[in-house]
């Protein structure tokens, strides 16, 4: 009876053996809606889209999928409307009369990608969502040329939390591969975009203490004092009503110091063999 009813327990509870049961809709929405706060581009632009779709496609001719359901539809447009990437996988008309693809799926993609300009989320978020609600496209007065199913995915910078930029997605019939498909492929992409352009490495420490203290020499003159202390004694000697121009040798090695000689009391260039003195107003010099 004790192991009877352990295995009622089990059944009850959705287990089947050591097997977990199965994601409820509304944890299959939140992890839909975390996907899309996970996989954020640093940038996108036409050539993004070309790679990115062309690694969608190759993901899918290279799985059971392929020859299963024989054939899909990938595009990637921008926000707006304008088409970056686009193709089929399959052909529309075959030998025995039945396509890979048919015309139907183009216009179940293009119901998909309106509901991303709509909502901004996936198409499998907001199938998820209504599902979990209890609630038809019918009773949420969505438009009838909205295709709620997944496979739509919106591309997001990382920098522009505003809007999506754009919207990748695929068809082939099934709503949970079709999303997968394309979150795995938007996945490894930014995986080989961090490996292909690392960070730059922070700079070492030796560096750093180098840097420092050929800061700190440069900022010092010849003679050991610093410049803000030179400076304050050139002007000290212009309060005292004389001054002296400073030797070639003592001129501290600043910039500053050579473009703006009033900023140190001098107020009158001279020659630099040539010496005055000021007396009583009046200028003597003496070769």
């Amino acid at each position: 009876m004790a192991y009877a009813g352990l295995g009622a327990l089990q059944m009850f509870n959705g287990f089947n053996g050591n097997q977990p049961m199965p994601p409820s809709e509304a944890e299959l929405a939140t992890q839909a809606l975390n996907e899309e706060s996970l996989y954020r581009f640093p940038s996108f632009d036409s050539d993004a889209a070309v790679m990115l779709g062309l690694s969608l496609r190759k993901r899918f001719r290279s799985s059971s999928r392929h020859v299963k359901v024989r054939g899909m539809v990938i595009s990637i447009q921008t926000i707006a409307g304008h088409t970056l990437f686009s193709c089929t996988v399959g052909n529309l008309g075959g030998l025995d009369g039945a396509g890979d693809v048919s015309l139907d799926s183009w216009a179940c993609l293009e119901g998909m990608i309106s509901v991303v300009r709509r909502t901004g989320h996936s198409s499998y978020y907001v199938e998820k969502g209504m599902n979990a609600m209890g609630k038809t496209q019918k009773q949420l007065g969505v438009q009838p040329d909205l295709k709620i199913c997944g496979g739509a995915f919106p591309i997001w910078l990382e920098n522009a939390p505003c809007c999506p930029i754009a919207v990748v997605a695929c068809y082939s019939g099934s709503s949970q591969d079709d999303h997968h498909l394309v979150v795995t492929s938007v996945r490894d992409y930014l995986k080989k975009l961090v490996r292909d352009n690392p960070p730059p490495p922070a700079p070492s420490t030796m560096a750093t203490s180098m840097g420092t203290s050929m800061g700190t020499s440069m900022g010092t003159s010849a003679l050991g004092q610093s410049i803000p202390t030179i400076m304050s004694t050139g002007m000290a000697h212009q309060h005292t009503g004389h001054t002296h121009a400073h030797s070639h040798t003592g001129r501290p090695p600043s910039t500053e110091w050579v473009r703006d000689p009033a900023s140190r009391g001098i107020q009158h260039l001279h020659d630099e063999h040539d010496d005055y003195h000021d007396h009583s107003g009046e200028l003597e010099y003496r070769d």
